[in-house]
């Protein structure tokens, strides 16, 4: 699969959008690859963990993010299971469930009816070791659409994790140590 030429098929290269899902998506390969280097007795898939980092955020043409380009009519807080539905229908259900299961450090069906979230009512948490790295990678950097993202601190992240809950920092701490960054 060449997961550039999928995302140059819904979004035109020569977009601002397409620049910043393909910047993003490479830092967050980049840094999932190390991550599953971390881990390399589990035997991640790195060929799929870099496919499905650049693919991730495929969702967000369907939101509207006007600072990233985009004019849908969806919360952002959506991306992950529109883009779960554009790839399944692309014939990619593995990568597919990376998109859904990467917001957050995944959302469970209690936090979606808790914090009265727009979504599904299911259960979209990272499940394989190749879902948890990239929904980890992605933590570390955020789409701005104003040149390449620095990578946030592992504190930072937690932090920021803490305001939806002790148990999401938790997660994120136990991969950071998991993936070699603790």
């Amino acid at each position: 699969m060449d997961a550039e030429a999928l995302l140059s098929a819904h979004y035109p290269p020569s977009s601002r959008t397409w620049r910043i899902l393909v910047d993003h998506g490479h830092q967050v390969a980049q840094k999932a690859l190390r991550a599953a280097a971390a881990v390399a007795h589990l035997s991640p898939d790195t060929e799929f963990i870099r496919q499905a980092a650049l693919l991730h955020d495929i969702g967000i043409r369907f939101t509207d993010a006007p600072g990233l380009g985009c004019t849908g009519k969806y919360p952002y807080i959506c991306h992950g299971y529109l883009g779960r539905e554009l790839l399944e229908k692309e014939g990619f259900p593995r990568h597919a469930l990376v998109c859904e299961r990467h917001v957050g450090v995944g959302l469970s069906r209690r936090d979606i009816i808790r914090q009265g979230l727009p979504l599904p009512l299911r259960d979209m948490l990272p499940v394989t070791i190749e879902e948890q790295i990239v929904c980890y990678a992605d933590k570390f950097f955020s789409k701005s659409g104003h040149g390449a993202a620095r990578e946030k601190s592992v504190a930072e992240i937690a932090r920021g994790l803490a305001r939806h809950g002790a148990d999401k920092a938790e997660k994120f701490l136990r991969w950071a140590a998991l993936f070699g960054d603790a």
